[in-house]
């Protein structure tokens, strides 16, 4: 696990009611792929160093939908890339385990915005494609179509798309509602809502339900369990998830405060991870979900005695 870092967010409001710290530490893991990203059109791309042909959206059911090159293999991004200007941060050995995608010959799938398809230039002076003003990647330990190893690696690489920047993903998928570790339309995410075995997502980005062993929990937009680390604190915010942790413990996405059930807004803020992007937090704590759970289950409840889901204030669940 990697050491404990933070960022600090100047609000007010945190009520830093509990904290502890555990025993334990989280293990380390990729997270699992559902064969959902197998059935991905092929032809086009000849390898993983070849150009990607025309892009496909494929339903990671974990990580949801990613961007895939035409032979199905995963596109990921490296958030040390600089914002402004746009460029790639990956050169010498990082481009051999992380291979730049050529942005000769690539193709936007049907709903996504042609203007999102760009370009970066490398320090070699060849073209990387760029999504959204995202440089992309392909990872040289991905041995199949479908598999997305490469996601949380050293806590800076990421299958998933920044949808403030990727606008359109959901819907270049054909998301609408009841896919595979999507959100269902009309799903109730009222307290004392029930459904948690088999999951079913709801709406809301962050929303509470009544499990059936802890009570009420917060979950995300897909219906899955969010936790807290005992070894973060709130004040200031810190996480100790990092590296190796972060392959088995994802960063709950930012939502906005009026995307939320059950849930005082106010408690509803977003931090600054250390490697630059942004995870949601409940009064101030971090929120997690983990790679071993489909939606509406608990499995990492108590893991390591550090990982705990989290009630509507942020308090910990330890039922």
């Amino acid at each position: 696990m990697g050491v404990a870092a933070g960022a600090v967010l100047l609000v007010a409001g945190c009520g830093g009611s509990d904290g502890g710290s555990g025993k334990g530490a989280a293990a380390g893991g990729g997270p699992s792929v559902g064969e959902s990203l197998a059935a991905v059109p092929s032809g086009g791309a000849d390898s993983r160093s070849g150009a990607a042909g025309r892009l496909a959206v494929a339903n990671d059911p974990n990580l949801g939908p990613i961007v895939t090159d035409s032979t199905g293999f995963t596109l990921y991004r490296f958030a040390t890339d600089g914002p402004d200007p746009v460029k790639s941060a990956c050169e010498g050995e990082c481009a051999v385990k992380w291979p730049a995608v050529p942005a000769e010959g690539a193709v936007l799938p049907e709903g996504l915005d042609a203007g999102l398809l760009g370009s970066v230039t490398r320090a070699d002076g060849s073209k990387q494609l760029a999504l959204g003003g995202v440089p992309l990647y392909r990872y040289a330990d991905d041995a199949k179509p479908g598999q997305v190893s490469g996601d949380g690696v050293g806590g800076v690489w990421f299958a998933g798309l920044p949808e403030d920047q990727v606008p359109g993903l959901g819907k270049a998928l054909g998301v609408t509602g009841g896919s595979e570790g999507g959100a269902d339309a009309g799903a109730s995410s009222e307290p004392g809502a029930t459904g948690r075995p088999g999951g079913g997502g709801v709406a809301a980005g962050l929303s509470v339900v009544q499990d059936p062993e802890l009570g009420e929990i917060v979950q995300d937009a897909k219906g899955r369990t969010l936790y807290r680390f005992t070894k973060d604190t709130d004040w200031p915010m810190t996480t100790a998830c990092t590296g190796e942790c972060l392959e088995k413990w994802k960063p709950a996405a930012v939502v906005g405060k009026n995307d939320v059930k059950g849930i005082d807004p106010k408690l509803v803020i977003p931090f600054d991870r250390p490697d630059g992007t942004r995870q949601q937090t409940l009064d101030c704590w971090p929120l997690y979900w983990f790679t071993g759970d489909k939606p509406g289950e608990i499995n990492g409840q108590g893991v390591g005695g550090t990982w705990f889901a989290v009630t509507p204030d942020g308090s910990l669940n330890k039922k």
